[in-house]
């Protein structure tokens, strides 16, 4: 009999021949615009903490007094003994800011979208996902056990022609990511909500990269396109935008409370420490009053964005701060973020399965605290990738 140890090893060299094989960077130090990597400072272009907040003197003040009053971990399920004062603020809190009746926290964003769409859904329900949602959401729908149809990105005639052909069903989802984590656009919430209306369906949206970001408030993607109604799901995160960590859901209070006694990812797992409820608490407050962040991060995003397109590069339709520039294939992705590296940037390319094997791209994610100087910088690195022939336009 063949070992364990010989088969994995086998398919970890496949993976390393492939070009697929994952390696980690030690970051040295805490997630501003410029991380010590290798003892070296490197500006962090690809950083999912877009407003910045995750060094932000008074959410760790917040964090700090918690963690005297609480301790270091909720130590059960909030079913159990978990459940401290600090979640159910976080929870009025995050209602309050999606205006909706209630909300629920998970330990993740993961965690979120896996436990709700596998608690609403069973056998006899119908779920239909944007090709390029998220994996949790493609991961909770093949949990559910519900039929599962995906299409193509944002090709809402597909969309209409699926639900229109799937009948018969219990009930009928539409679920969609408001801004696609790898690609930087924005879902047509609206259309989706006039779809979903008209083929009787529930409508969640996933505003993972949205939320803190999108919108005068930064309340998300209804709040980008001025939508008060119409979206059954709000799944969101605090471990981005507010430099946190864990995902919520918010909407009506019965499902809210449907999900707090069916969703396993939320029943059979210990809550989040109390001190991080207390941070996610002040983030909230901090993006609500401070307009500022969301304003410099837009500028940082046009001004990158423009020289990107300048210097004739392909952002592959991106709106938002995800910013992604096509590579191709996987050997000029991984070559042009070795170099990046060496030139102080940190942008690792995405390859395959993340992405399509010929839409590989180095996924540049921009924060507010970057400076002008930053961008400047990064954006002579990007010049002498081009220069020297290493990475250009789309083929």
């Amino acid at each position: 009999m063949v070992s364990l140890d010989l088969l994995l090893r086998l398919e970890l060299e496949g993976l390393k021949k492939q070009g697929l094989f994952r390696e980690m960077k030690r970051i040295g130090s805490g997630q501003g615009p410029v991380v010590t990597i290798d003892g070296k400072d490197t500006i962090l272009l690809s950083s999912n903490n877009y407003l910045g907040l995750a060094f932000h003197p008074e959410i760790i003040e917040a964090q700090i007094n918690a963690l005297k009053e609480f301790g270091s971990g909720s130590c059960a399920s909030r079913l159990i003994s978990g459940n401290m004062g600090p979640h159910e603020i976080l929870e009025e809190k995050i209602a309050a800011f999606k205006h909706t009746e209630a909300a629920i926290v998970f330990s993740t964003g993961y965690m979120a979208n896996v436990g709700v769409i596998s608690a609403l859904l069973k056998e006899n329900d119908l779920i239909v996902c944007d090709k390029l949602d998220h994996a949790s959401i493609i991961d909770g729908a093949r949990m559910s056990g519900a039929r599962l149809r995906t299409y193509p990105h944002k090709n809402l005639e597909k969309l209409k022609d699926i639900l229109k052909k799937e009948t018969g069903y219990g009930k009928r989802l539409i679920v969609s990511d408001g801004v696609f984590s790898m690609d930087g656009d924005i879902a047509p919430v609206p259309e989706l909500i006039s779809i979903a209306d008209q083929f009787d369906s529930f409508l969640m949206i996933d505003d993972a990269h949205s939320t803190g970001v999108l919108g005068k408030t930064g309340r998300g993607t209804c709040e980008y396109f001025g939508i008060k109604e119409g979206v059954d799901i709000h799944m969101g995160t605090l471990s981005k935008a507010f430099g946190c960590l864990g995902g919520f859901v918010a909407g009506q209070r019965p499902l809210i409370e449907y999900i707090r006694n069916k969703a396993r990812s939320f029943i059979y797992t210990t809550g989040l420490p109390p001190a991080v409820t207390a941070g996610c608490v002040k983030a909230i407050e901090i993006a609500e009053k401070d307009h500022c962040l969301r304003k410099k991060l837009w500028h940082n995003i046009k001004r990158f964005k423009l020289s990107l397109m300048e210097l004739g590069f392909d952002t592959m339709g991106s709106e938002t701060q995800i910013i992604p520039v096509f590579t191709g294939d996987i050997s000029r992705t991984m070559r042009s973020a070795e170099i990046l590296f060496k030139m102080g940037v940190f942008a690792p390319g995405v390859r395959p399965p993340t992405v399509p094997k010929n839409k590989c791209r180095i996924r540049a994610s921009l924060i507010a605290t970057h400076t002008d100087e930053h961008i400047d910088k990064v954006i002579e690195a990007f010049r002498r990738l081009k220069d020297e022939g290493i990475l250009c336009n789309r083929d």
